[in-house]
């Protein structure tokens, strides 16, 4: 069973910390008595509310914006995350969007190079950077966020971003071969239908979630706490056994 002792004193790195699951994860790090560097993009407001629940648990925090899809952008996170928190033990890489449904016929180049970025080269940029910090550790985490329509193939119009984030389970095991030797562990979540976030309730209609909550075996949706706790469990096992899985998150619809 997770201690979050295993937590207390430690310096997180989120990706899209401010926002729906993001924002969960953040929280409950905090809670955890972790130290926290929040990114975001769009979510100021809600970073800066992370930032001083933190400050008054005495737990260093910083809020820190970027458009990981930009290089520089990523290098700069990674930076002024070490200035601000000293060392980094855990890295969540949340960061991700589905941008719009388009099916393969309407997809243009554009597009698919949009979806890419923001949802795996985005990652790629960041854990780059991450890397050399995260490794100078004994024990270092990284937990990428990967999705149900990474294992089946989502709903219609969702082709670009299933297959990122099918790409990103790939990622998580080759990368977790890699960085194994250097005492960082690499896992995946999977989430399915998590309903009160941003995402559903920009792609998601309620005739089509209800209609995805019927063939769930457990008969409900998710919730970003959910998740939350999937990712603080990856994260906090230091000494554990656990690395290139993925964790699916989803009421029973996919249980290979």
């Amino acid at each position: 069973m997770m201690s979050i002792n295993k937590l207390e004193g430690k310096n997180v790195l989120i990706t899209a910390g401010a926002q729906g699951i993001g924002e969960s994860i953040t929280k409950h790090f905090i809670d955890s008595g972790a130290n926290v560097a929040i990114h975001y993009f769009s979510s100021a407001d809600t970073a800066n509310k992370l930032v001083e629940y933190a400050t008054n648990k005495d737990q260093k925090a910083v809020a820190i914006s970027g458009d990981l899809t930009k290089e520089i952008d990523a290098n700069k996170l990674v930076e002024k995350t070490m200035e601000s928190l000293g060392s980094l033990d855990i890295l969540i890489n949340n960061a991700g969007s589905l941008v719009a449904r388009n099916l393969l016929n309407d997809i243009k180049t554009d597009f698919w190079y949009k979806v890419m970025d923001i949802n795996l080269t985005s990652m790629m940029f960041v854990t780059r950077a991450a890397t050399p910090y995260l490794s100078k550790n004994e024990n270092s985490s990284v937990v990428n966020l990967a999705s149900l329509a990474g294992r089946k193939g989502g709903h219609p119009g969702s082709l670009a971003y299933a297959t990122s984030k099918g790409a990103i389970l790939t990622y998580t095991r080759a990368l977790a071969t890699e960085l194994g030797s250097q005492g960082v562990r690499v896992n995946a979540v999977a989430p399915g239908l998590i309903l009160g976030t941003s995402f559903h309730n920009t792609h998601t209609t309620k005739e089509s979630a209800d209609k995805t909550i019927s063939g769930i075996p457990i008969q409900k949706a998710g919730n970003a706490a959910d998740v939350a706790r999937a990712v603080l469990y990856l994260a906090s096992e230091y000494d554990g056994f656990i690395t290139g899985a993925t964790l699916d998150i989803n009421g029973g619809v996919y249980n290979m």
